[in-house]
């Protein structure tokens, strides 16, 4: 067999072992290795996989991913998505959909804190949802707009998505996460757009709140101080050149735990729960871009990357429209496979064929972002829909699934906005340092 037929039947085998639910780095580092190995040798194979997994778990670049976790860790614990949500409301609670849009709101400010879309929806379907069912909000509505908005963990920064994507690509990370920010806003008004229209249309969905005076306003701005601090902390420090992205976490992180501690709203129990979970998260990621490490070894020997890129490159179709068959096929992918993964898996594929048509790799990092979103809303996998269901218990797969259609359409006009405008994502980028 030639390499080339190896690597598909490796793809094929790889994506029978998603399905059947084995953990993706292990399916990916098992492929890898054996499709290394037959093509060379099992030596070959084993050194590769040693050096791969030092590299990886050793990599001071990566570093960044569990400094971000443990912010975010820590801010959950600490109660600042719950003030975050608390604020929210008393300025938008009286608008049709406001408990909803509150959920939005708060999701954007947590996701400037966090970077995880799991963590985020997470988060927010334990503050969000409870205050949603006691005010009447249908069950649709309330668990699709948590799982949409969650979702915004991997667009606004510090995105652990584009920490990859800057190291697979050699891109900057902080450029990165500077290109995030006018995308997130966007998405965050389209998302509030949406369900404006939603509620309106469909009024019972989502009783209106009581208007909030202006003193109650002011005192819930309050609870917004931490957000905005850790937020200009970080990202002012990464746009002026203060710091690299790796020690904007660790500030981050230890602003994080300062503030928390000064206003006494982490005990130590938290602060060892937030610990705990930031290892398991990291540990997961990290088993996700070593496999994926050694998996794309087991694909440049056979060459289909390459061959991948000169076929496309070889199309006689303008540039759009190749960029708009990659964004089907990430589309496609989505709905089967981790955002994570899918990224470690075609970022090497598709990545020199952006180059080569001359795309912004910057731009192109913030597509892939917004597609790759679309995939954890929608099913089959649709990751952000179980970890809502996963707390909210009662609430039937098909019911959340239903609820994400009006915000997954939000997602794909932002999307599309991108194309003709690549400015959103490349503007504060360009300003930097």
């Amino acid at each position: 067999m030639t390499p080339t037929l190896i690597g598909i039947i490796g793809i094929l085998i790889l994506m029978v072992l998603i399905f059947l639910e084995t953990p993706v780095g292990f399916a990916m580092a098992i492929i890898g290795i054996t499709g290394f190995g037959y093509i060379i040798s099992i030596d070959a194979a084993l050194n590769m996989l040693a050096k791969d997994l030092f590299d990886v778990f050793g990599s001071y670049n990566l570093t960044v991913i569990p400094l971000f976790i443990l912010m975010g860790q820590v801010a959950f614990h600490a109660g600042i998505s719950s003030r975050l949500f608390h604020a929210a409301y008393k300025f938008m609670g009286h608008w049709p959909g406001g408990l909803a849009i509150a959920t939005i709101g708060a999701c954007a400010g947590f996701s400037a804190i966090c970077g995880s879309t799991n963590a985020t929806a997470a988060t927010m379907a334990s503050v969000t949802l409870p205050e949603m069912k006691k005010y009447g909000y249908k069950d649709s509505l309330a668990t699709g707009v948590v799982a949409a908005g969650g979702s915004l963990g991997i667009l606004i920064p510090p995105s652990v998505i584009f920490i990859i994507y800057g190291i697979m690509t050699e891109q900057s990370i902080g450029k990165l996460f500077m290109a995030g920010i006018l995308p997130g806003i966007l998405l965050t008004i389209l998302f509030i757009l949406a369900i404006l229209i939603w509620t309106t249309v469909q009024p019972e969905l989502a009783p209106r709140g009581p208007a909030a005076d202006l003193k109650d306003k002011i005192q819930s701005l309050y609870g917004l101080i931490e957000t905005i601090l850790l937020f200009i902390m970080v990202m002012g420090g990464l746009f002026l050149g203060l710091f690299t992205p790796t020690e904007a976490g660790a500030v981050g992180a230890f602003g994080t735990i300062i503030i928390s501690m000064l206003r006494r709203k982490i005990d130590f129990s938290g602060l060892v729960q937030s610990l705990l979970e930031t290892t398991r998260i990291s540990c997961m990621i990290l088993v996700i871009v070593a496999g994926a490490t050694v998996f794309g070894h087991f694909l440049a020997i056979t060459r289909i990357p390459f061959d991948i890129a000169n076929w496309v490159s070889g199309l006689s179709l303008p540039p759009y429209a190749i960029m708009g068959l990659i964004i089907l096929v990430y589309l496609a992918g989505g709905c089967f496979i981790d955002a994570l993964a899918l990224i470690m898996l075609t970022v090497p594929i598709f990545y020199p064929v952006i180059d080569s048509l001359g795309y912004d790799p910057i731009w192109f990092g913030v597509v892939i972002v917004l597609v790759t979103q679309i995939g954890v809303i929608t099913p089959p996998v649709g990751i952000n829909v179980y970890v809502v269901n996963s707390v909210a218990r009662d609430v039937p797969l098909q019911t959340i699934f239903k609820g994400v259609i009006p915000l997954l359409i939000a997602l794909l006009v932002a999307t599309v906005l991108l194309i003709p405008f690549p400015q959103i994502a490349t503007f504060l980028p360009g300003l930097m340092k």
